[in-house]
C-alpha cells in the first residue's frame, strides 16, 4: 500500500506537468506584426518535437512499469492518466499532420524571399490553391484561427517582399 501511494504521488506530479504542457501549447501565440509564414511551420515543427518526446517518455518501460503496478492496485489516478495520454496523442498527431501540410507551402516562402513583386504575383494563384487544399483536406488545420494566422503571415511575407524590392531597387 505504501509503494502504491508513492507511485500515485509520482503519477500525480507527471499529470500536473503534462497538463501544464498542454495548457501552454493551447495559449495564444504573441507574434510580431511582420512575421512570415515560415514561422508557422517552425511553430508546428517545434510542437511536434515536444509532443513526440513526451509520447516517447510516456511509452518508456519505466513509465509502463509504474502504470502496470498501479493497474494491479486498481489506482484511481489512472483515469486521469489515460485521459492525458489520449490528449498528448491527439496533440502529437495534430502537430505532425500540420507540419506535413505546411511543408507543401514551404517552397513558396523561400521563393518569395528572393523574387520581385511581379514574379511573386505569378505564384500567388498556386499558393492560394495549396492553402485551399490544406483547408479542405487537413483534419486539424482547417479552423478559422489557423487559416487566419496563416493568411496573415502570407500577407506579411508579400508586404516584406515588396518593401525589400522598393528599398533595394
Amino acid at each position: 500500500a505504501e509503494i502504491t501511494e508513492k507511485l500515485e504521488e509520482v503519477l500525480m506530479i507527471w499529470i500536473k506537468q503534462i497538463r501544464q504542457v498542454l495548457v501552454e501549447s493551447e495559449q495564444m501565440r504573441r507574434e510580431a506584426d511582420y512575421i512570415g509564414p515560415s514561422a508557422e511551420l517552425e511553430h508546428w515543427k517545434s510542437r511536434m518535437l515536444s509532443f513526440n518526446s513526451l509520447l516517447d517518455e510516456i511509452k518508456s518501460s519505466r513509465v509502463k512499469k509504474i502504470i502496470s503496478i498501479l493497474q494491479a492496485a486498481r489506482s484511481k489516478t489512472l483515469k486521469q492518466w489515460k485521459e492525458l495520454d489520449g490528449n498528448i496523442t491527439i496533440a502529437a498527431n495534430e502537430a505532425k499532420d500540420n507540419v506535413r501540410y505546411l511543408y507543401t507551402l514551404d517552397k513558396f516562402f523561400g521563393l518569395f524571399d528572393k523574387v520581385s513583386p511581379a514574379t511573386m504575383m505569378e505564384h500567388v494563384p498556386s499558393l492560394m490553391n495549396t492553402v485551399c487544399m490544406i483547408y479542405c483536406t487537413s483534419p486539424y488545420y482547417n479552423t478559422s484561427e489557423c487559416m487566419t494566422s496563416l493568411l496573415l503571415k502570407i500577407t506579411n511575407q508579400i508586404i516584406n517582399t515588396c518593401k525589400t524590392y522598393l528599398c533595394e531597387g
